[in-house]
């Protein structure tokens, strides 16, 4: 009988299925398996889709107004420019989520997506993967005796009762490890392993059951299509995995297969009607729920729904050049310079050259700078309010030199602590975030998307993609008249960078008395060992 907690959600295409062979890596294209038509995701919910109800309250009620919507006192009372903003309180807040699933099914792919979304929304989050923790600790061993343990398939056969203890072994130390970076002050722990069993579960139910305040989630990834999983094995033999390090590459599939094997002699869905659980299946081809209560478990179900791997791109592009960044004035709804007409006249060559024919969509905000990057574009077109640059309140279309003139003491202290300060009748880089989560959703729902944006905006989203840090983020450098090229993949995002040759200003103040932060290198490859042991 049917769970009355439980809710199940149709999958929405036949064709996603053929999308999942990319979530391991998906540089290797001869690897990936082909695949042509669009996706129909539109039976997933869409409440927070572009144009969906919710979104449209969202953006008219909960996005700063711009220019117009001034501080309740006239500018001459203020004393200062405006005042931190605390952190939220997520302290009473704390999940084990535990991944359950066979290998190549996605696993690491959920883990590492879930924990890049909620550091975002500065949850405190970390994956304990215990292949990792195996492969460390081997490591260790062979350094410390010489001894070189064997991690073949016959190492995971349950009928091999020394390794079977080995690795109960190795995931209750690691849930320990996750528990007790918990109780420090994390809020969320994934526990990344197969977990696959009934008998596995309860153990990590009645552990965490010791603990007040704790909560324990399953996440069990599912995939049915067999020349995905085919594809899925062989990247995971080529992408550097220490378990097969020197074996040619038809030996270390023919052994992965057997370690998939061992563990589908003994591996039971999640069933058990008392747990917290979702599953889900190929990637958001299908979701259930069970159990999922709170806010926290509600929104990092709502994320997962929202997710898919098919292959696709995400540009992001500043407006060109405004009159306001000529002057040197922040904020403001002024026009393109004429540098600025000549970038937006310039951009449709450059998309094209590497989009080709494949589809795109354009977003803007509601300002008239992006609206004129855009105009020729030949693409369908959605503006967004939530996308619109950051709200400097009483200091809006003021230059930096008269800000620090009239407001030095506080000037000085976002310099400080950039994304946390407000400014008076405007915004924080913390507030950009908050209104930016409905944006990131529907990112992951969408295929090739284009933003011309802004460069508070961008940064909040560049960072997203990169799991960079909010210390960090207000200092990302987004030039202007160029277009950054992001290629999500498993386990980071590729980038690149055309900057097309049309002067510009440079509208980026670095933060004073510190290095400048670093661009992240493109890196989308796995971490194959843990940093604790």
């Amino acid at each position: 009988m049917e769970d009355h907690n439980r809710k199940h959600f149709p999958p929405p295409a036949k064709d996603l299925t053929k999308a999942i062979g990319v979530i391991e890596d998906m540089t290797e294209d001869a690897l990936v398996p082909d695949i042509t038509g669009r996706t129909d995701r539109e039976n997933l919910p869409v409440i927070f889709g572009a144009g969906g109800p919710l979104l449209k309250q969202f953006d008219q009620s909960a996005a700063s107004s711009r220019k117009g919507s001034q501080a309740p006192t006239p500018p001459r009372s203020v004393v200062g420019i405006g005042n931190k903003v605390a952190k939220p309180d997520y302290s009473e807040a704390k999940i084990v989520l535990a991944m359950v699933g066979l290998p190549a099914r996605g696993k690491s792919y959920l883990s590492n997506k879930l924990m890049r979304y909620l550091k975002w929304l500065e949850y405190d989050v970390q994956v304990f993967n215990v292949g990792q923790l195996r492969r460390s600790r081997a490591k260790q061993k062979a350094l410390q005796s010489g001894i070189r343990e064997d991690h073949t398939s016959d190492y995971f056969s349950h009928n091999n009762v020394e390794a079977t203890r080995a690795r109960e072994k190795l995931s209750e130390d690691s849930l320990e490890m996750l528990i007790n970076w918990l109780k420090k002050g994390g809020n969320v722990g994934i526990h990344d392993a197969t977990n696959s069993t009934r008998r596995r579960r309860a153990t990590i139910e009645e552990r965490v059951k010791q603990e007040k305040g704790i909560q324990v989630i399953f996440l069990e990834s599912v995939c049915n299509d067999p020349a995905v999983i085919a594809a899925n094995i062989a990247l995971k033999v080529s992408s550097g995995d220490p378990d097969y390090k020197d074996l040619p590459k038809e030996v270390a599939e023919r052994d992965f297969i057997r370690r998939i094997k061992e563990y589908e002699a003994v591996y039971e869905t999640i069933t058990e009607p008392h747990l917290s659980y979702l599953r889900i299946t190929d990637v958001g081809n299908e979701v259930t729920l069970s159990r999922i209560n709170g806010y926290l478990q509600s929104r990092i179900a709502f994320y997962l729904m929202n997710l898919h791997v098919k292959p696709r791109n995400i540009f992001m592009s500043r407006h060109g050049e405004s009159q306001f960044n000529v002057e040197g004035k922040i904020g403001g709804d002024a026009p393109l310079s004429p540098r600025g007409m000549e970038y937006a006249r310039a951009l449709p060559d450059l998309i094209r050259k590497h989009v080709g024919d494949a589809p795109l969509t354009v977003w803007t905000s509601t300002l008239q700078r992006t609206i004129q990057t855009a105009q020729d574009l030949p693409y369908p077109k959605l503006t967004w309010k939530s996308l619109d640059e950051l709200d400097a309140g009483v200091c809006d279309a003021m230059t930096y030199e008269e800000i620090e003139l009239a407001y030095p003491e506080d000037f000085a202290n976002r310099d400080e602590d950039k994304f946390n300060y407000r400014y008076r009748g405007g915004e924080s880089y913390r507030d950009v975030v908050v209104r930016l989560e409905p944006v990131i959703m529907e990112l992951e729902r969408q295929e090739n998307i284009l933003i011309v944006g802004h460069q508070a905006i961008l940064r909040c989203l560049y960072a997203y993609f990169h799991d960079l840090s909010q210390v960090d983020l207000p200092y990302i450098k987004i030039p202007l008249h160029t277009v950054i090229k992001l290629t999500p993949k498993a386990y980071g995002c590729d980038e690149e960078r055309y900057t097309l040759p049309i002067g510009a200003v440079d509208t980026h103040r670095p933060k004073p008395k510190a290095p400048q932060v670093s661009l992240p290198h493109a890196n989308s490859g796995r971490e194959y060992y843990a940093n604790d042991v």
